[in-house]
């Protein structure tokens, strides 16, 4: 029923900035928990940013200052901003919905931080 498709990954230097766009189908948006995770080379996946239906947002302590999760609920969108990136943000991003306690994925998109 749900489907996920990231987009906005890609090659970035240093303190530059990427904005990651989830669009989201199949389910009430409206109402689903979304956040975003990240999975490095031979490294668990680990969550990002996380926003409510409410709006209320966490951010890993990695990301904190750096990263703003959003929401469009009239879009069906989740973004994640990202600014001043370091090296150690090089990952395969992946957009998250959760309902019922049940976590569905996109296919991930690729954000490489490199000089």
């Amino acid at each position: 029923q749900v489907q996920l498709v990231e987009s906005g990954g890609g090659l970035v230097p240093p303190g530059g900035s990427l904005r990651l766009s989830c669009a989201a189908s199949g389910s009430m948006f409206n109402i689903d928990i979304m956040a975003w995770y990240r999975q490095a080379p031979g490294k668990q996946r680990e969550l990002v940013a996380r926003i409510t239906s409410t709006g209320s947002r966490n951010y890993a302590d990695a990301v904190k200052g750096r990263f703003t999760i959003a929401r469009d609920n009239a879009k069906r969108m989740a973004y994640l901003q990202m600014n001043s990136l370091k090296l150690e943000d090089t990952a395969v991003y992946y957009c998250s919905l959760r309902r019922a306690s049940v976590d569905y994925w996109g296919q991930g998109t690729q954000v490489t931080v490199s000089s």
